[in-house]
């Protein structure tokens, strides 16, 4: 592994920790109050977070990454298995909440409600867009199996099922009993009560 792969690890790693630290509620909280971005947080945040991740895909694919291996009969069940299918349950998943996650709601709705999305894709698993994200880049390396396409699939994979964990504490912290029931009946990435990651936590 070159230099620059290790500056990939240290660069996505520390995304990740940033896009954590900066949706923590504590931080929300900071900076609503230092910089009045109490409607536009969020937006704000997203913005940010977009620029960031545009330059280290940029980074990435800067420089050349040892091909690890080459099995062309896998790249069609990588499309049909992996992509397309999680490119819907992206589509689907963002099509149903982007404008408010995004923060975009913020602009014409002054306060927008917080409501707990559990109908459609959401009675399969907690996370839909987390599932669509990881089979789609996954898929994408299996047609592309660079070592520099690893190491993002693999920091990934990581970031989802560690921030997962953080994100629900919060989400039990907004909704309650309500998340709690809603967990427990629903797994949190693959359909299947035997893949809920969180279940008892």
């Amino acid at each position: 592994m070159t230099l620059p792969h290790y500056i990939l690890i240290v660069i996505w790693t520390v995304y990740y920790v940033l896009h954590s630290v900066l949706a923590a509620t504590a931080v929300k909280a900071y900076f609503k109050e230092k910089f009045s971005l109490n409607r536009y947080y969020r937006l704000s945040y997203t913005l940010v977070v977009s620029i960031l991740l545009a330059f280290i895909l940029w980074y990435q694919y800067s420089f050349k990454s040892p091909l690890l291996w080459n099995i062309p009969m896998l790249k069609l069940p990588a499309v049909l298995l992996l992509i397309l299918p999680g490119g819907l349950i992206m589509y689907i998943s963002l099509k149903k909440y982007f404008v408010l996650l995004s923060g975009i709601r913020a602009v014409y709705e002054k306060s927008p409600v917080p409501e707990l999305k559990i109908n459609g894709i959401h009675r399969y698993v907690r996370h839909p867009l987390y599932t669509g994200t990881i089979m789609v880049v996954w898929g994408f390396y299996f047609l592309f199996p660079h070592l520099n396409n690893l190491i993002a699939v693999i920091l990934l994979t990581l970031y989802v099922i560690i921030g997962i964990r953080f994100e629900e504490k919060k989400l039990i912290v907004e909704f309650g009993t309500q998340y709690l029931d809603y967990k427990k009946r629903v797994p949190a990435l693959v359909p299947g009560r035997f893949m809920n990651i969180s279940k008892g936590k």
